[in-house]
C-alpha cells in the first residue's frame, strides 16, 4: 500500500515509493491511464492533484503521437499534468511501461507546483514558482540518447499540455508494427 505522504514527499515513516508527475498517456482520460487505475485499486498509487512544472521543459510528440518530456530545463513551456503518489511496486510497473531498462525513457527528478485553474502563464521565473508550493517529484523524460534530436525534430516548439487535440493520430503499442522496437520507431521518426 502507498505510504501516506504530503505533497512534498514526506511520508509517515514508511518512506516507500515516489511522487510521479505524469504529462501524457498516463493522465486521466488517456490510453495508458488504465495502469494507474489498476495501481490505485491495488493500493499502489493515489492521485495527488493537477500540477505543472515549476520550470520550462519541452513537451513534444514523437512517432505515433507519443508524448515526450525533454530534460532541457529552461526551454519549452511550463507543462501541465497530474501528480500521483506511487509505491515501490507501482514504480516497477510504471518503469516497465516506460521502458526505463530499454533506454526508452528515464525517470528523473522534477520540481512541480499546483496548477492554477486558468492557463498557466509562461512568464516569470523559477524563483517566482518557488514561492508557490514547490514539490519535488519524478517524471519520465525522453532518454538522453535521442532527447535533443527529438526537440530539434519538433522545431524547438513545445506544448503546454498533452490534450485530446495532440492525441489525434496516436497509435497504441499493440497497433504499431511489431517487428520494430520502440527505439527503431524513434530512429525512423527522427530521420524522416
Amino acid at each position: 500500500m502507498v505510504a501516506e505522504r504530503d505533497v512534498n514527499g514526506n511520508g509517515n515513516g514508511v518512506g516507500e515509493g515516489a511522487l510521479i508527475f505524469t504529462y501524457g498517456t498516463l493522465k486521466r482520460g488517456f490510453s495508458n491511464h488504465n495502469l494507474l487505475q489498476d495501481l490505485i485499486r491495488a493500493g499502489d498509487a493515489s492521485f495527488v492533484g493537477t500540477y505543472r512544472t515549476a520550470a520550462r521543459y519541452p513537451l513534444v510528440c514523437g512517432p505515433y503521437r507519443v508524448p515526450f518530456l525533454i530534460n532541457l530545463h529552461g526551454s519549452g513551456r511550463r507543462v501541465r499534468g497530474e501528480l500521483y503518489s506511487v509505491s515501490t511496486r507501482g514504480l516497477a510497473r510504471l518503469d516497465e511501461l516506460e521502458g526505463t531498462s530499454r533506454a526508452h525513457y528515464e525517470r528523473l527528478p522534477i520540481k512541480v507546483v499546483p496548477a492554477a485553474d486558468r492557463d498557466d502563464d509562461d512568464d516569470g521565473d523559477e524563483e517566482e514558482a518557488a514561492a508557490e508550493r514547490l514539490t519535488c517529484a519524478e517524471a519520465y523524460f525522453a532518454h538522453r540518447n535521442y532527447a535533443v534530436e527529438m526537440w530539434k525534430k519538433n522545431g524547438k516548439e513545445g506544448l503546454r499540455c498533452y490534450t485530446p487535440k495532440e492525441v489525434v493520430g496516436y497509435v497504441k503499442r499493440k497497433d504499431r508494427p511489431q517487428h520494430l522496437t520502440f527505439l527503431d520507431h524513434i530512429r525512423f521518426f527522427l530521420s524522416s
